[in-house]
C-alpha cells in the first residue's frame, strides 16, 4: 500500500505579527504546491492563538489563487458554528476558484470552550452538527433546498451556485474512537487519526472492518490519515533544538483557553520528550524521518500522512528547508 503527503495546519499564531504571518504561510503553501504534497488541510479555531484561521473559507479562498494543483480545505468545519445555506454557498465558490480542489472535512467541534464562545453547549453541538451535515449535503446535491428541523429550516431555496466536483467534493472527518467508524466508513469519508500508532491501529482495523461489511474487498480505499509534527533538517542537532523550542510554544497555544479554565487538552503530550517518545513528533535528518514514518505507517496501518510542518515559532526560511528535504529526501521513498 502506498503512502501519499498532505499538510496539517493550524495556523498557530507563535511569534510573529499576524499580518506578516499570513502572507509567510501563503509563500509556505505556495512551496507545499510546488513539492507534490496532496492537500493542505486548515483547523478551525476560535477563541485562541492555536488558529488565527477562525473562518477557514476566507484563508483558503487565498490558497485557491496561489496554487495551482494542490488540493485543500478545512479540517475540519466546525458545523455547529455555520450557517448551513452559508457553508453551502462557500464550498460551491471555494470548489468553483479552485477548478475542483476542494476537500471538505465536517466536524462538530471538541473544545467546550471555543463552542461556548457561540453560547452552544456541548449536547447541543452534537444535535445542531446533525442537523447541519444533513443540510450541507442535501444543498450539495440538490437544484431547491428544502428542510424543516430544530434548529434550521428552509423553503424552497434555490441552490444557484454547484460544485465542480460531483456528487460533491471529497468528504474528510476526524476520528477518535473505534467505535465512530460506522458513518464515515459507510459513507466513503476519509478518516484521519491523531495519536501513537497503537492507538490509530485499532480505529483503521475498526474503519476496515466496517468498510469492507459496506463496500465489499474490492472497493477502492480512501485515505487513511495520521497528523504528526515533522521538521527536518541537515542535522539531527538543529532538528531537535528548533522543534523542541517550536513544540513548547505550539502547545502553549493549544493549551491557552483550556488552562484559562483550570484544564488542559487531552489529545496530546504537553512536553517535546513525550510527543517525540509517542512518535507524535517526527524530528531529525532526511534519513531518520523517512524511516521513522516508515515504521509509523506501518505499524498503524496509514496511507496518509498529515505533516505539521509549521508550528510554533519555526521562522519561515527554516520550515521551507525542512519542507525541501522531506519533498526530495523523504516523499520519493513512499511511491
Amino acid at each position: 500500500m502506498g503512502v501519499a503527503f498532505g499538510v496539517f495546519d493550524h495556523l498557530d499564531r507563535g511569534k510573529f505579527a499576524l499580518g506578516e504571518h499570513y502572507q509567510n504561510r501563503l509563500r509556505l503553501i505556495e512551496a507545499y504546491d510546488a513539492a507534490g504534497f496532496y492537500a493542505y488541510h486548515l483547523a478551525e479555531h476560535h477563541g485562541t492563538s492555536l488558529g488565527t484561521a477562525p473562518s477557514p473559507s476566507v484563508f483558503l479562498s487565498a490558497v485557491a489563487q496561489r496554487t495551482k494543483r494542490l488540493r485543500f480545505g478545512p479540517m475540519v468545519y466546525v458545523l455547529p458554528m455555520h450557517e448551513p445555506l452559508r457553508l453551502i454557498e462557500e464550498v460551491c465558490m471555494l470548489d468553483q476558484l479552485s477548478g475542483g480542489r476542494f476537500e471538505l472535512g465536517v466536524g462538530r467541534g471538541q473544545s467546550p470552550y471555543e463552542l461556548g464562545c457561540f453560547s452552544i453547549g456541548h449536547m447541543e453541538a452534537r444535535k445542531r452538527y446533525a442537523e447541519a451535515l444533513q443540510i450541507l449535503l442535501l444543498g450539495l446535491t440538490s437544484e431547491v433546498l428544502n428542510f424543516d428541523g430544530k434548529y434550521y429550516s428552509y423553503a424552497d431555496v434555490p441552490m444557484t451556485l454547484q460544485c465542480v466536483q460531483k456528487p460533491h467534493p471529497p468528504l474528510w472527518y476526524g476520528v477518535t474512537r473505534p467505535e465512530s467508524t460506522a458513518w464515515p466508513a459507510k459513507n466513503k469519508v476519509n478518516p484521519v487519526m491523531n495519536g501513537p500508532s497503537p492507538y490509530v491501529r485499532a480505529i483503521v482495523d475498526r474503519y476496515m472492518t466496517e468498510w469492507k461489511a459496506s463496500h465489499g474487498d474490492n472497493a477502492a480505499l480512501p485515505k487513511l490519515g495520521t497528523t504528526r509534527h515533522i521538521h527536518v533538517a541537515d542535522n539531527a542537532a538543529t532538528a531537535e533544538e528548533t522543534a523542541r523550542r517550536a513544540y513548547a510554544i505550539w502547545f502553549d497555544s493549544n493549551a491557552e483557553l483550556y488552562r484559562r479554565y483550570g484544564t488542559l487538552p487531552l489529545h496530546f503530550p504537553s512536553t517535546y520528550d513525550e510527543a517525540f517518545k509517542r512518535e507524535m513528533i517526527v524530528v531529525g535528518t532526511p534519513d531518520m524521518v523517512r524511516d521513522n514514518l516508515k515504521r509509523i505507517t506501518q505499524e498503524s496501518g496509514t496511507n496518509y500522512v498529515l505533516g505539521r510542518f509549521a508550528f510554533g515559532d519555526i521562522p519561515p526560511e527554516r520550515v521551507l528547508r525542512s519542507v525541501e528535504l522531506f519533498s526530495k529526501e523523504v516523499m520519493p521513498a513512499f511511491t
